[in-house]
C-alpha cells in the first residue's frame, strides 16, 4: 500500500486500512469454489454437488500450498524488512517462489499420472465417477494456476498492495461466476465446464497481481542465492497457514467417507452444501487475520510490543463478531442455505436444516482460533501456531469424526466441529495466559 508506515501510523487506522481488501481477496478465492457448486447444483443436479464435494480437498491443497510458501515467506519477508534487512528479505522470496513453482509442476504432473487412485481414495464410486472425471482433470492441470494465484495474493499484500490484491481476486472470481454460467447453461458442458471457468479466473487473478511488479512502489525482487535454512523457515513458519487451509480437506475427507458410510451419496450431498458454507466462513476469519499479519510482523520485527497487542485486540474482536453472526444465519436460515445450492428433494431438506443448524455452532469459536492461530505465527511462535492447527483440523476433528457417531449416530458427524472448535479455543486461551 502506498506511503503507508506500518510502524508509525495508528493501530486502528492500518487495520480498518487492511481490513476490507483482506477479507475481499480471500473471500472472494472460495467463490472459485462456491460459483461451482450453485452453477452445478442448479445445472447439473445434487450428484453434481457429491461429485464436486468429493474434490475439495485437491483445492485445498493447491491453495493451502500457496499459502505455504505465500505466507511463510512473506511473514519473513515483512520481519526482515521491519529490522531494516532487505537483502534478507529479497532472499526469502527469492527461495519461496522457486518453491512454489517447484511443486506447482509437481502437482500438475502427478496428479495427472495417479488421477484414478486418488480420486478412489478421495471416495468416487460408480455413481459419481463420471462427473468427478470431468471436472478432477481439469483441475488437476489448472492446478499451477491455483497455486501461484494464492502464493502472490500473500506476498503483494506484504509489499503493502493490498488493494491490488484485493482487485485481482475479485476480478478472477468475477470473470469466474459469469464463465461459469455460460459454459454450464447456453453452452451445456456441465462439470468440465465449471472447472475450466475455475481455471480461466485464477489466471486472471495470477494476470492482475502481476501488474504489480511493473510498480514502481513493488519491493519483490529476486536474487541468485539460495540457502536451503531459509528454506526450512518459510516452511516452518508458513506450516499453520498451510494447515489452516489443508484442515478443511482433511475434515471433508474424513466427512465424506463417514457420510458414505452412514447414509450414502445424500450424506455427501447435504455436506457438499454445510463444507461450501463453510468455506465462505472460513474464508472470511481468514481474512481478519490476514489483515492484521503484516502489521503484527513488521512491529513485532521492531520490537514494537505495544502495538502488537494493540493489532492483536482488534482482530480477537473482529473475529469474534463475524463468528457470532454467520453462526445466527445457520440458525435462522437453513431452508434458505440449502436451496440457494440445490432444488432439494423431500428427502433433503430433513437432513439438512438440522445438520445445518448443529454445524453452524461451531463458526462462533471457529474465527477466535484463526485469528490467533495467525496471531502466533506473526510473533514468531510457529510451534503454538502449528498446534492450534494441528487440533482443530487434524487430532480432534479427525478423531472426533469416528468417535461421535459411534454414539450419536449421523449426529455425532455433524456435531464433530463444534466440539472440536470450542475443545482448540480452550487450548489458545491457555496459550494466550502463558
Amino acid at each position: 500500500m502506498k506511503g503507508t508506515n506500518l510502524l508509525e501510523e495508528p493501530v486502528h487506522t492500518l487495520f480498518s486500512r487492511y481490513l476490507a481488501p483482506s477479507i475481499s481477496a480471500t473471500l472472494v478465492t472460495s467463490v472459485y469454489i462456491l460459483a461451482d457448486t450453485v452453477m452445478i447444483g442448479q445445472g447439473v443436479g445434487a450428484i453434481g454437488i457429491g461429485a464436486l464435494n468429493l474434490m475439495l480437498p485437491l483445492f485445498n491443497l493447491f491453495f493451502g500450498t500457496g499459502i505455504l510458501f505465500g505466507v511463510g515467506g512473506g511473514v519473513l519477508l515483512s520481519v526482515a524488512k521491519g529490522k531494516g534487512k532487505e537483502q534478507e528479505a529479497r532472499e526469502y522470496f527469492t527461495i519461496a517462489l522457486f518453491l512454489a513453482l517447484l511443486f506447482s509442476l509437481i502437482y500438475m504432473a502427478g496428479f495427472l499420472l495417479f488421477f484414478e487412485p486418488i480420486t478412489r481414495l478421495l471416495g468416487s464410486n460408480d455413481g459419481m465417477r463420471e462427473y468427478v472425471n470431468s471436472y478432477g482433470k481439469v483441475i488437476c492441470i489448472g492446478a499451477p494456476a491455483f497455486l501461484l494465484s494464492s502464493f502472490f495474493q500473500a506476498f503483494v499484500r506484504n509489499d503493502r498492495a493490498p488493494k491490488t490484491a484485493m482487485i485481482a481476486v475479485i476480478a478472477g472470481g468475477v470473470s469466474n461466476v459469469i464463465i461459469d454460467y455460460i459454459f454450464i447453461f447456453p453452452m451445456g458442458m456441465g462439470m468440465a465446464g465449471a472447472a475450466i471457468a475455475s481455471v480461466i479466473g485464477s489466471l486472471i487473478t495470477l494476470t492482475i497481481l502481476g501488474t504489480h511488479f511493473l510498480s514502481p512502489y513493488n519491493t519483490l525482487k529476486t536474487t541468485k542465492s539460495f540457502s536451503l535454512k531459509k528454506a526450512r523457515h518459510i516452511v516452518i513458519n508458513g506450516s499453520s497457514s498451510f494447515l489452516i487451509e489443508m484442515a478443511n480437506g482433511v475434515v471433508v475427507f474424513l466427512f465424506n467417507r463417514q457420510l458414505l458410510r452412514y447414509v450414502g451419496d445424500l450424506g455427501v450431498v447435504v455436506y457438499g452444501i454445510i463444507s461450501n458454507s463453510a468455506l465462505v466462513v472460513n474464508s472470511i476469519c481468514n481474512g481478519i487475520g490476514q489483515a492484521v499479519q503484516p502489521i503484527l510482523a513488521v512491529n513485532f520485527g521492531a520490537g514494537k510490543k505495544e502495538r502488537v497487542e494493540e493489532t492483536k485486540s482488534l482482530g480477537v474482536i473482529a473475529a469474534g463478531i463475524a463468528g457470532a453472526i454467520l453462526m445466527a444465519v445457520g440458525l435462522v436460515f437453513p431452508e434458505f442455505i440449502t436451496e440457494a445450492f440445490v432444488s432439494p428433494a423431500e428427502e433433503i431438506l430433513p437432513m439438512s436444516v438440522p445438520a445445518i443448524r448443529m454445524y453452524f455452532l461451531s463458526f462462533s469459536a471457529m474465527g477466535l482460533n484463526i485469528l490467533l492461530g495467525t496471531y502466533f505465527q506473526s510473533v514468531m511462535e510457529p510451534a503454538r501456531a502449528l498446534t492450534i492447527c494441528l487440533l482443530r483440523g487434524l487430532v480432534l476433528s479427525g478423531g472426533l469424526v469416528f468417535l461421535l457417531p459411534v454414539f450419536l449416530g449421523v449426529n455425532g458427524i455433524w456435531g464433530t466441529m463444534v466440539v472440536a472448535e470450542f475443545l482448540t479455543l480452550a487450548v489458545c486461551c491457555i496459550f494466550l495466559k502463558k
